[in-house]
C-alpha cells in the first residue's frame, strides 16, 4: 500500500467554492495562465494571470476534479470551454471580501507569493486585501 496521496487542491477548491456560495458571495479563482494546458481567453490575461468568476450565474457545467477546473462560459459574448490544470490554480476567494485561500507551491508550480508588478491603472474589483493590485476581473 502506498502512502502517496492524491492532490488536496481539488478537494479544497470544491469545499471553498461551496463555502463562498453558502455565504452568498461570488467565488473567484486566480489562475497562472502561462502554464501548459491552461485554456482561458488570452485577451483577458494580465501579467500572466487571469481571474475567473466561477459562480453558477457565470458558468455552466462547472467541474473541479483531480485533473483541474473546467466549465463553459461566455467572454465578451463568445462561448468558450475553459480548462485550468490543478497546478495552475493559485487561489480561490470571495470577490466581496477577499476571504479564501492561496495555494502553496507544489513541484513545478510557480510561487503564488512572488510579487506581481503593478499594472498601469488599478481596478475597482481588486480584492480588499490589496494583495494583488494587478488582477483584472473577468465577468
Amino acid at each position: 500500500m502506498s502512502n502517496t496521496m492524491t492532490p488536496s487542491r481539488p478537494y479544497l477548491m470544491r469545499a471553498l467554492n461551496e463555502w463562498i456560495l453558502d455565504n452568498q458571495c461570488t467565488p473567484y479563482v486566480l489562475v497562472d495562465a502561462l502554464l501548459p494546458d491552461v485554456q482561458v481567453p488570452q485577451e483577458y490575461v494580465n501579467n500572466g494571470q487571469i481571474v475567473l468568476n466561477i459562480s453558477p450565474g457565470a458558468v455552466q457545467n462547472l467541474l473541479i476534479d483531480e485533473s483541474g477546473l473546467s466549465f463553459n462560459a461566455r467572454f465578451g459574448g463568445v462561448p468558450m470551454a475553459v480548462f485550468v490544470p490543478v497546478i495552475a490554480i493559485l487561489a480561490i476567494y470571495a470577490r466581496e471580501n477577499g476571504q479564501g485561500m492561496v495555494f502553496g507551491s507544489e513541484a513545478g508550480a510557480p510561487d503564488p507569493d512572488d510579487p506581481v508588478p503593478p499594472k498601469k491603472k488599478p481596478t475597482a474589483e481588486t480584492p480588499p486585501s490589496g494583495a494583488r493590485p494587478s488582477l483584472k476581473v473577468v465577468k
